[in-house]
C-alpha cells in the first residue's frame, strides 16, 4: 500500500461475480446455479451475504475515492436487496440485462470499457480496485499496469483466478478483508450407523431392487480425478524461502527487513496475506515458520534470515 496522500482510487464491482462466488463458497460449489432453477432459500442467501462496506473501506484505505460503480441486474432479486446500501454508500449502479441465450450480462466487457475510459479520462487517477475474481479480467489488470496504475484485486475464495491474483499489484481474498467473518464450511452430516444386518436404526427396510437387465459388456470408462487442492500453509512457506533466497541473491546480505520480504513475497504472489493463513502480523507469520527463518527481534527493526539447513 503506498503512503502518497494524493491518491486517487477507482472502484469497479463485478457485483454478480461476487455475490454468485460468495453464495457458491458458503452454500457448495456451483449451488447458486442449481438452487437458481427451484427458487433461491432466504436463509441461504443469508448465510452468504456480502458485506459491501467491507469492500469499500478497504478500497478506500488506498486513497480518496473519485469513482465507485457495480455492475449487475438490478431487477434480480439477488442483488435488489444491496441497492440500499450501495447507493448510500455512493456506489453508481450500472443497469446489465442478461442475454436471453445464455443468461449472462456481459459485466466484465462494460466494465472493461469504462475503466480504460476513466484512465484516460482521470489522467490523475492512481488506484483501480477490480472486485471480481473472474480469469475475464486479466487482460484489464494487465492494460491498467501499463497505462501506470495500481491495480488492486478482491476475490472470493475458491472462485478466484490465480492467473488475475499475478496480473494485479495486490490481490485480497474478500474473507481476510478487515471486518468480514471467518468463513468456516459446515461439516458434512455423519450417517447413521447401521445395524448388525446392514439396515440403518430407525429406517424404513428399502424395497428390494429390481434385477436389470442383462446388458453387453462395455469398455470400463476412465474416471478423472480432480486435482487436489494446494495447501495454502505450504504455499506459503515455499514462497517466503524463495524471497529470502532471491534477497540472499539480490543484495548478498545474510539478514534482510521483514518488510523488504514481504514486499518481495507481494510482488511474486500479489494474492498472499499473512491474515488470510490466520496470523495477525507478518512477524506472528515469521515465528510460525522457525523451522525454516531465523527471526532477530532484539531492535525495532525486525530481521529475518534462513535457517541454516545442514
Amino acid at each position: 500500500m503506498t503512503e502518497r496522500e494524493d491518491t486517487r482510487v477507482a472502484v469497479y464491482l463485478d457485483f454478480d461475480n461476487i455475490v454468485i462466488s460468495r453464495y457458491d463458497q458458503v452454500n457448495g460449489r456451483n449451488s447458486f446455479q442449481r438452487d437458481k432453477t427451484k427458487g433461491l432459500e432466504v436463509d441461504r442467501l443469508s448465510r452468504a451475504t456480502v458485506d459491501v462496506g467491507a469492500i469499500i473501506d478497504f478500497a478506500s484505505s488506498f486513497g480518496t475515492l473519485v469513482l465507485t460503480r457495480a455492475y449487475a441486474d438490478w431487477s434480480a432479486d439477488v442483488n435488489a436487496g444491496y441497492r440500499g446500501q450501495l447507493v448510500s454508500r455512493a456506489v453508481d449502479l450500472v443497469q446489465l440485462f442478461p442475454a436471453a441465450a445464455y443468461g449472462k450480462n456481459g459485466a466484465d466487457i462494460r466494465l472493461a470499457v469504462d475503466a480504460v475510459e476513466d484512465m484516460f479520462r482521470l489522467p490523475d487517477l492512481t488506484h483501480v480496485v477490480i472486485v471480481a475474481g473472474d480469469s475475464d479480467y486479466i487482460a484489464l489488470a494487465q492494460r491498467c499496469k501499463r497505462l501506470g496504475r495500481y491495480v488492486v484485486g478482491i476475490g472470493v475464495a475458491g472462485s478466484s483466478s490465480r492467473s488475475l491474483a499475478a496480473a494485479c499489484d495486490d490481490f485480497v481474498i474478500y474473507d481476510a478483508l478487515p471486518g468480514v467473518p471467518v468463513f468456516e464450511p459446515t461439516p458434512a452430516p455423519v450417517k447413521a450407523e447401521a445395524d448388525g444386518e446392514g439396515a440403518v436404526e430407525g429406517e424404513p427396510e428399502p424395497e428390494p431392487k429390481k434385477r436389470a437387465p442383462r446388458r453387453r459388456a462395455t469398455r470400463p470408462q476412465a474416471v478423472e480425478e480432480e486435482p487436489e487442492a494446494p495447501d495454502p500453509q505450504a504455499d506459503a512457506t515455499g514462497l517466503l524461502r524463495r524471497a529470502l533466497l532471491i534477497g540472499l541473491e539480490k543484495d548478498d546480505v545474510e539478514w534482510l527487513h521483514n518488510s523488504a520480504v514481504k514486499a518481495q513475497m507481494k510482488r511474486m504472489d500479489p494474492s498472499f496475506s499473512e491474515k488470510s493463513l490466520g496470523f495477525r502480523s507478518f512477524s506472528d507469520f515469521l515465528r510460525s515458520r522457525s523451522d525454516v527463518v531465523v527471526l532477530d527481534e532484539s531492535s525495532t527493526t525486525r530481521m529475518v534470515k534462513l535457517r541454516n539447513e545442514s
